[in-house]
């Protein structure tokens, strides 16, 4: 008979139309499986929800696979080894998995990566020294490019990769922008992380306010956001903008039949033309050769005190579809976690 635990996960109930609710989700209970040669028995301490998830939740083509009706919902989490049938981890080894909304998970070992408590929280290779970090290093460093003296905007400048584009940007020489919503978070963004600027993109003036902080224009534009940031932002690119698309967190939420409802595609094109505009999506993975230098440098930055962060903890995974739907309208305040365990 198996010993193995009871693991609790959230599983996707239904496909949202629009914007998720809470009814999209299912917590559920099953018994964790026997464990085959060269497996691990994981205990999932922490679970980072991203923009990103919205896109799983869909039926529709795009660079990964969306998450089946019925199945664990997919993310990235820091877990702690219990039972190891694998010479490479020990029990109470902690790593970096991909073992989605769930508290406990079986793993064979080839997704892993050891972590070390001692050289920094084991958070942060969720954030700042993780996905979301190095979205933002190779977004900066492969497309956006930025010189020194040229003017770098980020949207969602507070969260957990706009927050490292601005650091990264001064870093490299350049003067860095951020839009944020609200007082609060735009405060911090210039007091905390060292931003030149912080705009407020809730303001009535918001695009006068953005004109006015980049009097030279904007040399290069990290899109996060889209919406009527991106229309702020597009008048005010310079010739030779680079614009690297990491995220369009204002559209993930529309339907379908939304699309195409206010047409700029001609602007655009014309713009893309006219100034010799740079504008390009990416995937971090894509330039997955570069994490080792991204983990070196971004080590250093941190312990110089050039790369801050700031993590909101959400208690309990029952609460993680609450949390992520607040997500997508806003509402956390740094990078959003989930404490699974202690």
């Amino acid at each position: 008979m198996s010993d193995q635990p009871i693991s609790t996960r959230v599983v996707l109930a239904s496909r949202p139309s629009g914007r998720p609710v809470t009814e999209n989700f299912r917590l559920e209970q099953q018994a964790v499986g026997d464990l085959a040669d060269g497996d691990v028995l994981l205990e999932i301490l922490y679970l980072s929800l991203d923009p990103y998830m919205r896109g799983r939740m869909d039926d529709a083509k795009s660079y990964a696979k969306p998450v089946e009706i019925g199945g664990v919902m997919e993310g990235g989490t820091v877990a702690r080894v219990l039972r190891s049938h694998n010479a490479a981890f020990d029990p109470s080894d902690i790593v970096l998995s991909h073992s989605g909304w769930q508290s406990h998970a079986i793993s064979n070992g080839s997704d892993l990566r050891k972590l070390d408590p001692e050289q920094a929280p084991v958070t942060t290779a969720l954030g700042i020294l993780g996905m979301p970090g190095f979205t933002a290093y190779a977004g900066l460093r492969n497309i956006g490019k930025p010189k020194a003296g040229e003017t770098v905007v980020v949207a969602a400048a507070s969260g957990a990769v706009g927050s490292a584009v601005g650091q990264i940007a001064r870093i490299f020489g350049a003067r860095a922008v951020g839009i944020a919503g609200g007082a609060e978070k735009c405060d911090y963004v210039r007091s905390e992380l060292g931003f030149d600027v912080a705009i407020d993109h809730r303001s009535p003036n918001f695009a006068e306010e953005l004109a006015a902080a980049c009097p030279n224009g904007i040399d290069v534009y990290f899109e996060n956001v889209g919406g009527h940031v991106w229309s702020a932002v597009f008048p005010l690119l310079n010739d030779f903008a680079r614009v690297p698309v990491c995220g369009l967190i204002a559209h993930y939420n529309e339907a379908r039949s939304a699309a195409g409802t206010h047409d700029q595609l001609p602007a655009v094109m014309r713009a893309i033309l006219r100034k010799s505009l740079n504008i390009r999506g990416f995937i971090q993975r894509e330039f997955a050769d570069q994490r080792p230098d991204f983990y070196r440098e971004a080590a250093v930055w941190m312990s110089n005190g050039r790369l801050k962060y700031r993590e909101d903890i959400v208690e309990g995974l029952e609460n993680a579809p609450d949390a992520f739907i607040g997500l997508l309208d806003g509402k956390n305040f740094g990078k959003l976690i989930v404490r699974v365990a202690s």
